[in-house]
C-alpha cells in the first residue's frame, strides 16, 4: 500500500517542532527554525495569510523529477516516498527546473555539489515507522498512513467542518496526486501553492516532448551538418585560389584576368 502524510494547517500552530526533527534527522545544521525548504532545512514554517503554511516534497504518485533525470537519480519508492541517490547524480539540475512545486535546492556554495530534499524519511518508512517531523509533531496536525484511508479522512473533516476548511484536499489530484495531502481554512492559491496543475501526472507530458527530440536531432543534425558543409567548402576553394595565386606569383606570372 502507498503510504502518504496529511497536513492540516488547521491544526498547525506553528512550533517548529517538525522542522527541528527533520535537521535532526538528516544531520543538517543550524538547528534552528526554518521558514522554507532549502540545503539546510529539508521542511520549513511560514506564517501566510492567518496560516502556519508547511512546505516540504510532496513526492508526487509520478514524480517529473524521476522522469527528467538522465541518470536515474531519482525514483519513486512502492511505500511512496521519492527518494535521490546522490551518488548517481551529474549534477544536471533539470529536477529542479522540472518539479512543479519547486522544491529540490542545489547545493551552490560546496565543492562536490548536490540536490537535496526531502525524502519523507524513506528509511523509517521502510522499518514501519513514520517520519521524524510526524513523530514531532505535538498537535497531530501531521498524520501518516495508508494514503487512501488519509483522503478518506481528510474528507470526513471536509464535510463535518465545512466552515472550517477549503473544500479540496490539495494533492489528491495535482499533477497526477501526490503522497502528501493538504488541508486548509485559506485557499491554496493564496499560500503560494499551484493551482493550474490540473489532474494528469506530469511526466506523461515529459515523454510527450522528449519522444521528439529524435526527430528535432536527425532534422538538427542534417541541417548542421549543410551548414558545416558548405562554410567548409568555402574555406577549402579559397585556399585552393590563394595557394594557384601564390604559385603564378612565384613563376612571375600575371595576375589571372577577372573573367577567368
Amino acid at each position: 500500500m502507498v503510504k502518504a502524510m496529511l497536513v492540516d494547517y488547521t491544526r498547525c500552530i506553528g512550533c517548529y517542532q517538525c522542522v527541528l526533527a527533520c535537521k535532526a534527522k538528516n544531520a543538517l545544521q543550524p538547528m534552528e527554525p526554518a521558514e522554507e525548504p532549502s540545503v539546510r532545512s529539508f521542511t520549513g514554517v511560514k506564517k501566510r495569510k492567518g496560516v502556519f503554511v508547511s512546505r516540504l516534497c510532496m513526492h508526487c504518485q509520478d514524480p517529473t523529477c524521476a522522469s527528467v533525470c538522465p541518470v536515474g537519480a531519482f525514483r519513486k519508492t512502492a511505500a511512496g516516498p521519492v527518494v535521490y541517490d546522490k551518488e548517481k547524480c551529474i549534477g544536471c539540475r533539470y529536477c529542479i527546473l522540472a518539479c512543479p512545486f519547486d522544491v529540490p535546492n542545489y547545493e551552490w556554495g560546496v565543492a562536490a555539489p548536490k540536490v537535496t530534499k526531502c525524502n519523507l524519511c524513506a528509511d523509517l518508512v521502510a522499518a514501519g515507522k513514520v517520519p521524524a517531523c510526524v513523530e514531532a509533531c505535538p498537535t497531530g496536525a501531521r498524520m501518516f498512513g495508508d494514503r487512501e484511508a488519509l483522503l478518506a479522512e481528510a474528507r470526513a473533516r471536509i464535510r463535518s467542518n465545512g466552515k472550517t476548511y477549503v473544500d479540496h484536499v490539495y494533492g489528491a489530484d495535482e499533477a497526477g496526486g501526490t503522497s502528501v495531502l493538504l488541508l486548509s481554512s485559506v485557499p491554496f492559491g493564496t499560500l503560494g501553492f499551484r493551482e493550474d496543475l490540473g489532474g494528469k501526472p506530469l511526466p506523461q507530458l515529459t515523454w510527450a516532448a522528449l519522444s521528439q527530440i529524435p526527430n528535432v536531432v536527425t532534422m538538427g543534425g542534417a541541417l548542421l551538418f549543410g551548414v558545416w558543409w558548405i562554410t567548409n567548402r568555402r574555406t577549402i576553394v579559397a585556399a585552393e585560389r590563394e595557394k594557384e595565386e601564390a604559385g603564378r606569383r612565384a613563376a612571375g606570372a600575371p595576375p589571372p584576368d577577372e573573367d577567368e
